[in-house]
C-alpha cells in the first residue's frame, strides 16, 4: 500500500486524538504499521507532543544535572535538532507521495515515542537520587537509554520501510546506517546536556601553600608520648581521593570512633585529601604519610604499643589513589607502604585497607607482627564510593557496626564481612571477597592488645619483650580491681 492512500480521520475530542497518537506510538515501537491507522496527525497534536516532548527531556536534564548547573543552549539545539529533520523528512514524503496528511506523522510518532521515553528516564533518575535503585543499574541505564533513543528512531524507519515495501537490503542498509549516525551521534553530544555543571578547574589559595605545613606540624605535635609499661593504641587514618567526600567522612568517622570510644585521642592523626579542606586538614601525600609514620614510632614503645592504620580510596592492583588537584601526587604503593613502616620503627601493627583490589596489598604488608584486613580481594572491587555516602560499604559493615558490637577484630571482620556479601547479594554485585590475615606473632599477642582497646574500664599492663628466638612472651597483668582472668585464646586468619 502506498502512502498516497494513507488516510487519517482525526477524532471530535483533542483527548481522544492524544490517546489515539499514544496507541500509535505503541505499535510502532512494536514494529507494527497499526500505527498508521491510529496515528491522528493534527497541528495541535504535533504542538502539544513538541512542548511534552522538550519539556520532558529538560527535566530529565535537570533531575541528572549535578549541583550548581545551568542551562546549556547548546545541549536543547543538540536536542532539537533530530525532531526538525523528521519533521523535513515528513514534509519531503508529502510533497513525493501527494498526501498532506503525512506532514506530521513521522514527528508525531516520534515526539510520542520521546516523551514516553524522556519520561521513565526522568523516573529513574528520580528514583535514583533517593537511593532507591540498586548501584548495579548506573552501569546500566545509559546503555538503556541510549537503547532507547535508537529504538524509536528505527521503528519509525522500519514501519515506513514496510508501508513502502522497500527491498530487504535497503531495509538493512537505512537500518545499520542510522543506527552508526545515531550512536555516533549520541556519543558525541553527551557532554552537552541540556543542563550542565561548568567546569571549574581546581585552583590552589595561596593561603593553602603556606597553611599545609603548619598543619601537618601542629597534627604531629599533638601527638603524645605512650606511657611506659602500659599498651597504647595508636590511630592513623588516610583519605586518599578528594573528589568524593565519602573517603574524607569515613576517615573522620573512623579516628572519632577511636578517640572517643577506644581512647586514642592525643595518639591519632588524620591525613586528608579533599577539594574543600585545604585550610582545615594536613593532606595525604607519600610525604605527609612517612612523616606521620615516623613521629607515631617515636611517639610509641615498639614492644608495647599497636598502631591502627586505615586508608579509604580508589584502588587498583598494589596501589590505591593519591588525588588532591591541582597538586600532582603519587599513588601510595604496597611495597612504599611496607617500606616505610618498617623504616618508622612501628612493630605492631593492625591495617585495614578499604579500597578496590586492596587484597593485593597483603602479601606486602603481611608480616608475623601485622594484622592485615582488606574491603576486597586482590581481583575484587569493592563498593559504596558515591557522593552521597557518608561509609563505603566496608567502612559502613566494619566501623560502624560490627567494631561498636564485638570485641575482637577476628568477630568484627566475620560480621562485617556477611553483612557486606548480604549487601552486594541485594544489590546485584559481585561479592568484593574482604580478607583478613594475621601474622604468627600477632595471633599470640593480640587478645592481649584488644583487650586494652575493647575494655577501658579494665585495661591489662602488657609488657612484650623478645627472646633470643624471636618470639614473643606476653605478661598480662590485669586490673586489681577487676580480678578477671586475660582472654589468651588465638586469633586464626580469615
Amino acid at each position: 500500500m502506498s502512502l498516497a492512500s494513507l488516510k487519517t480521520i482525526s477524532l471530535q475530542r483533542f483527548s481522544l486524538n492524544f490517546a489515539a497518537n499514544i496507541i500509535a506510538t505503541l505499535w510502532m515501537l512494536v514494529g507494527s504499521t497499526r500505527a498508521f491507522s491510529w496515528v491522528k496527525p493534527t497541528f495541535i497534536q504535533f504542538a502539544v507532543f513538541a512542548l511534552l516532548a522538550l519539556g520532558s527531556n529538560v527535566l530529565f536534564s535537570w533531575l541528572a544535572a549535578e549541583n550548581g548547573s545551568i542551562f546549556n543552549e547548546q545541549g536543547l539545539v543538540s536536542y532539537l535538532i533530530w525532531p526538525m529533520i523528521i519533521l523535513l523528512s515528513g514534509i519531503i514524503l508529502a510533497r513525493r507521495a501527494g498526501n498532506q496528511a503525512l506532514v506530521f506523522v513521522p514527528v508525531l510518532l516520534w515526539l510520542v515515542a520521546d516523551t514516553l521515553s524522556a519520561l521513565l528516564q526522568s523516573l529513574m533518575q528520580f528514583l535514583g537520587s533517593y537511593g532507591w535503585l540498586p548501584d548495579w543499574s548506573y552501569s546500566f541505564l545509559p546503555i538503556l537509554f541510549l537503547v532507547l533513543f535508537l529504538w524509536q528512531t528505527l521503528a519509525l524507519l522500519w514501519i515506513f520501510s514496510r508501508r513502502l515495501r522497500t527491498p530487504w537490503w535497503e531495509r538493512v542498509i537505512v537500518l545499520v546506517g542510522a543506527v552508526a549516525l545515531l550512536t555516533i551521534w549520541q556519543r558525541n553530544v553527551a557532554d552537552q546536556p541540556i543542563f550542565k555543571q561548568i567546569a571549574v578547574e581546581p585552583v590552589l589559595e595561596e593561603a593553602a601553600l603556606y597553611e599545609q605545613p603548619r598543619l601537618l606540624q601542629e597534627a604531629l605535635d599533638r601527638l603524645d608520648p605512650s606511657v611506659a609499661g602500659k599498651s597504647d593504641w595508636y590511630f592513623m587514618g588516610v583519605a586518599g581521593f578528594s573528589d568524593q567526600n565519602v573517603f574524607r567522612s569515613e576517615i573522620n568517622k573512623v579516628r572519632e570512633l577511636f578517640d572517643v570510644r577506644f581512647g586514642t585521642s592525643g595518639h591519632s592523626l588524620a591525613l586528608i585529601n579533599n577539594t574543600y579542606t585545604w585550610l582545615d586538614e594536613p593532606i595525604a601525600t607519600k610525604t605527609s604519610i612517612l612523616r606521620g609514620l615516623k613521629k607515631i614510632g617515636q611517639q610509641m614503645n615498639a614492644d608495647e604499643d599497636v598502631l591502627f592504620m586505615t586508608l579509604s580510596s580508589h584502588g587498583d592492583q598494589d596501589f590505591i589513589h593519591l588525588s588532591n588537584p591541582p597538586l600532582a601526587m603519587d599513588n601510595l604503593d604496597a611495597t612504599w607502604l611496607r617500606e616505610a613502616l618498617d623504616a618508622s620503627g612501628i612493630r605492631w601493627r593492625v591495617i585495614v585497607v578499604s579500597a578496590c583490589y586492596s587484597g593485593s596489598f597483603i602479601d606486602e604488608l603481611a608480616s608475623p607482627t601485622t594484622v592485615v584486613i582488606t574491603a576486597s580481594a586482590a581481583d575484587k572491587m569493592s563498593f559504596g564510593c558515591t557522593n552521597s555516602a557518608e561509609m563505603t560499604y566496608f567502612g559502613q559493615a566494619f566501623f560502624a557496626e560490627s567494631l561498636r558490637e564485638n570485641t575482637s577484630f577476628s568477630a568484627a571482620f566475620k560480621n562485617a564481612a556477611y553483612r557486606v556479601q548480604e549487601r552486594e547479594l541485594y544489590m546485584g554485585f559481585e561479592p568484593s571477597e574482604p580478607q583478613m590475615v594475621i601474622g604468627s606473632l600477632m595471633e599470640t599477642a593480640l587478645p592481649a592488645f584488644e583487650q586494652v582497646l575493647f575494655d577501658k574500664t579494665r585495661p591489662p599492663i602488657a609488657s612484650i619483650s623478645d627472646n633470643a628466638n624471636d618470639t614473643t612472651a606476653i605478661n598480662v597483668v590485669p586490673d586489681s580491681a577487676s580480678n578477671l582472668p586475660v582472654d589468651t585464646t588465638a586469633m586464626t586468619a580469615e
